[in-house]
C-alpha cells in the first residue's frame, strides 16, 4: 500500500474518533455545569477542563480570553479556526476519505460525506439549547461509520490502518480524560468524596459509555481506584487503555513490515505493561505520572508509525500533560 493512502486512512479514522471524543467531553462539561456554582470563578475553572483535555487552552485564550461555557462550547464544537474542533475534525475526515475513495467502500464514503454536509449546515444555525442534541448526533454518526466500516470493508491492510488510527486516538483521549479529572478538575481537597466529586466521577463514566459497565462489574459506590482500574486495565472495557493497546498491537502485527520493528516493540511494551499491571502499583507510582508516561509513549509510538508507514505527519498539536503537574 502507498504511504499516502495509508496516511489518509489513518488520519480519517483519527479525526472521526477525535470528533466523537470531543463531543463526549463537551457533553460531560455541560452536565457538570448544572451543579450549583458556589464560588467566584468556578465557571471558568470548570470550563478550562475540556480545553486542557484537548490541548486547546492556548488557542482559546488568544481568541476569547477567560473560559465561558458558550465560548468554549462554540470553540470546541464548531469553530473552523480550531483544528481540533468537531467541525474541523469532520471536515478533515471527509478530505482524507475523498483522497482514498478507491480504498474504502461506497457506504463508508456516503456516511462521512453526509455527516460533513450536515455539520456544515448545522454550524450556520446552532443555538446554545441545541448543543446537547448535537453532541448525541456526533456520537451516533461516529458509531454509524464504525459499524458500516466493520460491515462492508475487507479485513485487509486498509482496514488495519483504520483500526490503528481509531484506537491510537481513543487511547490518547481516554488517558487525557482520566488524568484531567483526577488531577485538576476538583477545586479543593475538601470536595473529594462529596456530592460534586461523586457526580463528576459518574459523568466521567458516562463520557466514555462506561457507567453501566462499572455497575455490572463492581456493584458498589463509585470510587476513583475502581474507575481508574476500569479505564486503564480492564481489557473487556472497549475504551480502556488495555483494550486500545490490544487493537493497536493486533493491527501492527497484521500490517507488519521490517521497517516497523521499533513501532511493534513500543506497542508490545505498552501492551505488556497494561496486561500484567495492577492498579495498586499504578496508584503507588502516581496516577498522573503513569498517565503522563503513557501519553509520552503513545506520542512516541505515533512517530514511529509515521516513520515506518506514513508520508507525512499532520498531527494536531496536543497539550503536554506534564504542564498540569
Amino acid at each position: 500500500m502507498l504511504s499516502r493512502t495509508a496516511e489518509n486512512l489513518f488520519w480519517m479514522a483519527r479525526h472521526i474518533e477525535r470528533a466523537e471524543n470531543t463531543a463526549r467531553i463537551l457533553d460531560v462539561a455541560h452536565r457538570s455545569s448544572l451543579l450549583p456554582l458556589d464560588m467566584e470563578g468556578t465557571e471558568a475553572y470548570l470550563w478550562y477542563a475540556p480545553l486542557n483535555i484537548t490541548g486547546c487552552a492556548g488557542g482559546y485564550e488568544k481568541k476569547y480570553g477567560l473560559a465561558r461555557s458558550d465560548a468554549v462550547t462554540h470553540f470546541m464544537a464548531l469553530d473552523a479556526d480550531n483544528p481540533s474542533s468537531i467541525y474541523s475534525c469532520l471536515r478533515l475526515a471527509r478530505e482524507n476519505a475523498r483522497s482514498v475513495r478507491g480504498a474504502i467502500t461506497s457506504e463508508m464514503w456516503e456516511v462521512i460525506n453526509a455527516t460533513w454536509l450536515e455539520v456544515n449546515r448545522q454550524s450556520r444555525q446552532m443555538s446554545e439549547a441545541r448543543y446537547g442534541d448535537f453532541f448525541e448526533w456526533v456520537k451516533e454518526r461516529s458509531h454509524l461509520f464504525r459499524g458500516v466500516t466493520h460491515g462492508t470493508i475487507l479485513k485487509d491492510i486498509a482496514f488495519n490502518f483504520i483500526r490503528l488510527g481509531t484506537h491510537l486516538e481513543r487511547g490518547d483521549n481516554t488517558a487525557r480524560i482520566l488524568d484531567v479529572k483526577y488531577h485538576i478538575l476538583l477545586p479543593s481537597v475538601a470536595d473529594v468524596g462529596g456530592a460534586a466529586d461523586y457526580y463528576q466521577w459518574g459523568s466521567l463514566l458516562k463520557s466514555v459509555s462506561a457507567f453501566e459497565a462499572y455497575r455490572k462489574i463492581y456493584r458498589d459506590v463509585i470510587s476513583p481506584l475502581r474507575v481508574a482500574e476500569l479505564f486503564i486495565l480492564r481489557d473487556d472495557m472497549p475504551r480502556s487503555l488495555h483494550a486500545c493497546m490490544n487493537e493497536v498491537e493486533t493491527a501492527l502485527s497484521y500490517i507488519n513490515g521490517n521497517s516497523a520493528r521499533e513501532a511493534r516493540r513500543l506497542a508490545g511494551e505498552l501492551h505488556a505493561q497494561l496486561h500484567f499491571g495492577r492498579i495498586e502499583d499504578v496508584f503507588g507510582r502516581g496516577l498522573h505520572e503513569f498517565l503522563t508516561d503513557f501519553l509520552d509513549h503513545i506520542d512516541l509510538l505515533g512517530r514511529e508509525i509515521r516513520d515506518a508507514y506514513l508520508s507525512r505527519w499532520d498531527r494536531v498539536p496536543r497539550l503536554d500533560m506534564r504542564q498540569v503537574a
